[in-house]
């Protein structure tokens, strides 16, 4: 997805745009990682356009990166080159930090796509419904939010206790009064 200043309102991101990389570029010349070149367009379909609500806790990380950035106009890039703020970001200006943040976590193993499906699953383990997940990824089908839908070790023990808690709020006391 491609994020400008104007997209964020509030603690709400306004989803519009998917930016790729264009077709035929080969991201192992040389030529390509100086100067990588990028498309914008419509994401991949009508669910992806959305607006998500932060949860309230990072909210002070990203007003600190709001504030510590030059470009003040609505259009400027929220993630952009290092030497440019009008270029979008290339994948190995991100793997700069992604690595070492990743090593320091002790996850070395850990994938960019898989921080979208840890914020998926706890979206689901907060209460989500398919439906939510869906309207909050930009997925258009089932299938694709189906798999952060798993069950969580801990999850079926917390149904289990919401279920009691549910049951003897409604049902009459045991001595019969």
């Amino acid at each position: 997805m491609e994020l400008r200043r104007k997209d964020l309102s509030g603690n709400v991101v306004h989803v519009t745009r998917a930016v790729v990389r264009l077709p035929g570029e080969d991201p192992e010349t040389v030529a390509a990682r100086r100067r990588p070149r990028f498309v914008v367009g419509d994401p991949k379909s009508e669910a992806g356009i959305r607006a998500v609500t932060l949860p309230s806790a990072i909210m002070p990380a990203i007003q600190a990166h709001l504030d510590a950035m030059k470009d003040k106009r609505p259009d400027a890039l929220l993630f952009h080159a290092k030497s440019n703020p009008a270029q979008h970001l290339a994948v190995s200006t991100l793997n700069k930090a992604w690595h070492p943040a990743r090593a320091a976590a002790g996850r070395p193993d850990l994938r960019w796509h898989d921080l979208r499906h840890t914020g998926a699953v706890f979206a689901a383990q907060a209460g989500a419904t398919l439906a939510e997940l869906m309207a909050r990824l930009g997925h258009s089908t089932h299938k694709a939010a189906l798999r952060y839908q798993h069950a969580a070790a801990d999850r079926d023990a917390r149904i289990a206790e919401a279920l009691s808690a549910m049951v003897e709020a409604g049902s009459p006391r045991r001595d019969g009064l």
